[in-house]
């Protein structure tokens, strides 16, 4: 069975440096995490030297999912996400769902761009159904984009100082 590639691209107008302490600040993680909607959600942040260590273990709705997704996903599904950075440019991010046959693992990165910053999340998305594995992946990959893109916004307001 063959992995699905996922490239997603976020711009902020900020320097890398104030993209990577919002990242780093439990506080902005809770409110990605609220602007998701998920049913519940635990944050640890601990930071480490010049980087952090990342767990967010969250309770998603699954009730915007199409039946046949539903039917695997269940009422709610658990996504644990773990970052690991070394420092300000960049780290590593699993996504693991806890009884569930399907993960992700990639990189996040921060490049700067003129006086704005790129985060840039490349991961590898795996789901291990037989026949409609690959339907699955794609629909994971929509979600984990609509993630991304919900914090996003969050990002934005942040760095306008709207907290």
């Amino acid at each position: 069975m063959a992995v699905m590639k996922f490239r997603h691209e976020l711009r902020y107008d900020a320097s890398p440096a104030d993209v990577f302490e919002m990242l780093a600040d439990p506080a902005f993680r809770e409110a990605s995490c609220a602007a998701q909607d998920v049913i519940s959600a635990e944050v640890h942040l601990e930071r480490d030297g010049n980087g952090y260590s990342l767990t967010i273990d969250q309770l998603q709705k699954t009730d915007d999912l199409p039946s046949f997704a539903r039917t695997f996903a269940g009422d709610s599904t658990r996504a644990i996400q773990r970052e690991e950075w070394e420092d300000t440019t960049g780290g590593t991010l699993h996504i693991d769902t806890p009884g569930k046959p399907s993960h992700a693992t990639g990189t996040i990165t921060l490049r700067a761009e003129g006086s704005a910053t790129i985060e840039i999340v490349e991961l590898e998305l795996k789901v291990k159904v037989p026949l409609i594995g690959g339907k699955l992946e794609k629909l994971m990959a929509e979600q984990v984009a609509t993630g991304m893109d919900a914090e996003h916004g969050v990002g934005v307001a942040w760095l306008a100082g709207d907290r």
